[in-house]
């Protein structure tokens, strides 16, 4: 089972800080540990939402609206995926991650499943993707 650790975003994030030596340390040691155990497969983080974008959709019409967005709650500063054998076993793992927040202020992480093809009945669309995450492997 794949997890995404989702980092929020703070106003510290958005408005461009970067974090301080001592977090890049304790953050390079946690996610050594997640590859070292095998379970890492990914893990960065992500501009201030002022370089960003959002398409929004009516019906068939798209919109583009440009960053910075208001509500920093909603918003990501970073990721790790992860695969864990059990619900369990990514919960004690998440329970280990560093606080993100700039200078040990309040931070949030949230951790979110990842669908499987496998959670979807088989057809001809769930094969195009299986086929698409077989090619990306290679």
């Amino acid at each position: 089972m794949r997890y995404m650790i989702i980092v929020k975003a703070t106003m510290d994030s958005e408005a461009g800080a970067m974090p301080s030596e001592q977090l890049i340390a304790e953050m390079a040691t946690y996610h050594e540990e997640l590859a070292k155990a095998g379970l890492l497969l990914d893990a960065s983080g992500l501009t201030p939402s002022a370089k960003g974008w959002r398409i929004r959709y009516s019906g068939g019409k798209r919109t583009v609206v440009d960053g910075p967005f208001a509500e920093t709650k909603e918003l990501i500063a970073g990721y790790t995926l992860i695969r864990a054998k059990s619900r369990e076993e990514a919960l004690e793992w998440t329970k280990r991650f560093p606080n993100p927040a700039i200078d040990g202020k309040d931070g949030e992480i949230e951790v979110r499943q990842l669908f499987e093809l496998e959670d979807f009945g088989p057809s001809e669309a769930v094969e195009r993707f299986r086929s698409l995450d077989a090619g990306t492997r290679s």
